[in-house]
């Protein structure tokens, strides 16, 4: 049903699944109805990122063919002062066009409605027939001019919620398709007579606008992305304080849950991925949830374009750390990649990397993202020596516990040749990016806490595991000085005092990189606390 849902998905979805509330968002909507300068968005993040959800939510809400009242009572919303003045007061067009095409592309040749979107209008005018039979509509060419039929003789306002707006380019299908969905969003979108029968239009896709296709169409649109949310960063994922009570409620290790699905960092928030924080939760497992085969070829098929500072760049991400990106010149496409920005910002909305606006760098966020990168890096012969460190990064971590500092120094030398070329081999950012890529199978075991801030300095790396029969690692780097001195400072200015909740042991590793021999000495001692 396109015209006027119910609030059955939204209803079934509460019912029977784990619903964290959301409901603010509308109160975020609501603020835009009928505003000229915002009540047309788009809304742009990677999949199973709660965009369904949120669009049956804002159905339940608005549409008049939906009583919904007692249904958010519960819920946050329900408080707002705004909640009973727009509740299902509208009507509501909600178009899935990912599913209308899924369907239209299975029909037969011979039976398929040319182009896709004459068969997806030609269903809502149905539909407009069949609930206004006073109206008569013989004379509308397109679903604008239904929209303005209705509003002209009963003064009624529209809601249209349109679900994977982009999903014709992603599925690059032919010129004339695209010719004609341009026309259908020009009609509803850039149509002046219109624009007062709409009081609100909410757009979502993967891709932001697409600059060299539908901008000038959808230009009056205010776009919500994963590089900039505004004022709907809560709403884009789920925060740090909801993780923490899904995972008491189901007596799942927090800190485990935030190493696999955290790290997106957005606005002054930390979001998680929530479909796969949910199946997490619920199955007791902390695995990927991302689909293999399509995550290796996204991947893989973009940093093989090996534009220049690719490989460079994906090294220093995958030792943990961020690069610097241009985010303003990727025009949103599918084609047309002229370098690793392009490619870097491409994968920042489709979720792959995340971006730190602050900064302006970007970085793997996680470890369900990592792995996703492993299996890219274990069959690219051009990241060969990358994966053999990572590899050799298990026996490392065994060589520290073990106390066995010349096998730690060895590994050492190693990753800093690899992650550096010989203009930066010298520089501290260099030996730091050695560290991580070199320790990387810690992520696994481990919270990594970078630049600890211990009150009295600030320790370079602290390894704290998820497990307590595990040993801590306080890790200090130093440059054409001493191991001992790093040991000292240590314990001169007591960074394991910060550690005072962790009841296990542990370790403190002191690390030298002598420039002059471009060689890395270690000290590793065992600290029992009192």
């Amino acid at each position: 049903m396109f015209l006027n849902p119910n609030n059955s998905n939204f209803a079934n979805q509460i019912k029977n699944g784990i619903y964290i509330d959301k409901t603010m968002l509308i109160a975020q909507t609501n603020k835009r109805i009928d505003n000229p300068d915002f009540k047309f968005m788009c809304i742009s993040r990677p999949r199973r990122f709660g965009k369904s959800i949120a669009e049956d939510m804002l159905c339940a809400y608005y549409s008049k063919g939906a009583s919904s009242k007692e249904l958010f009572a519960p819920y946050k919303i329900a408080k707002d002062s705004t909640f009973e003045h727009y509740l299902n007061k509208f009507n509501v067009i909600k178009i899935d066009l990912n599913a209308r095409y899924g369907i239209w592309i299975s029909t037969a040749d011979e039976k398929r409605i040319s182009p896709f979107i004459a068969f997806v209008t030609k269903s809502i005018c149905e539909e407009f027939e069949e609930a206004y039979t006073d109206i008569d509509f013989s004379k509308c060419a397109n679903l604008a001019d239904y929209i303005q039929k209705v509003y002209s003789q009963k003064d009624e306002t529209f809601i249209i919620i349109i679900d994977e707006y982009d999903v014709l380019f992603r599925e690059q299908v032919s010129n004339d398709e695209i010719t004609a969905y341009l026309g259908f969003l020009n009609s509803l979108f850039k149509n002046a007579e219109l624009k007062p029968a709409l009081s609100l239009s909410y757009l979502t896709g993967i891709l932001p606008i697409m600059k060299d296709k539908i901008q000038s169409k959808l230009n009056t649109f205010d776009e919500i992305t994963m590089l900039n949310t505004g004022s709907f960063t809560e709403y884009t994922g789920f925060t740090d304080k909801e993780v923490k009570e899904l995972c008491k409620k189901y007596e799942r290790t927090f800190a485990l849950c935030k190493s696999w699905y955290d790290g997106y960092h957005l606005g002054s928030m930390e979001l998680y991925n929530p479909q796969a924080v949910i199946k997490a939760v619920v199955n007791g497992k902390f695995i990927s949830y991302w689909s293999a085969t399509s995550s290796y070829e996204v991947i893989a098929d973009k940093i093989r374009m090996n534009f220049a500072g690719t490989k460079e760049d994906v090294i220093t991400m995958m030792s943990g750390q961020s690069v610097d990106i241009d985010v303003e010149k990727y025009d949103n496409t599918l084609t047309g990649f002229k370098s690793k920005d392009d490619v870097f910002t491409y994968l920042i909305h489709l979720g792959y990397l995340a971006y730190n606006d602050k900064t302006q760098q970007c970085y793997i966020p996680n470890r369900e993202i990592y792995n996703e990168w492993r299996k890219v890096i274990e069959n690219d012969e051009n990241y060969a020596e990358t994966d053999k460190i990572i590899k050799a990064s298990k026996q490392l971590l065994f060589d520290t516990i073990a106390l066995n500092e010349e096998a730690v120094a060895r590994a050492l030398d190693a990753s800093h040749l690899h992650v550096t070329s010989n203009k930066n081999y010298n520089n501290e950012y260099a030996l730091h990016a050695a560290i991580y890529l070199a320790f990387i199978y810690a992520i696994n075991n481990y919270t990594i806490i970078k630049e600890m801030n211990t009150g009295k300095g600030y320790a370079d790396i602290v390894y704290i595991p998820f497990d307590n029969a595990k040993e801590a690692l306080i890790v200090e780097l130093k440059r054409n000085a001493t191991t001992e001195s790093a040991i000292k400072q240590i314990r001169e200015k007591k960074y394991f005092e910060s550690l005072e909740a962790w009841k296990g042991g542990v370790l403190f590793v002191g690390i030298n990189y002598d420039a002059a021999t471009k060689k890395h000495a270690c000290k590793i001692e065992r600290f029992i606390k009192d």
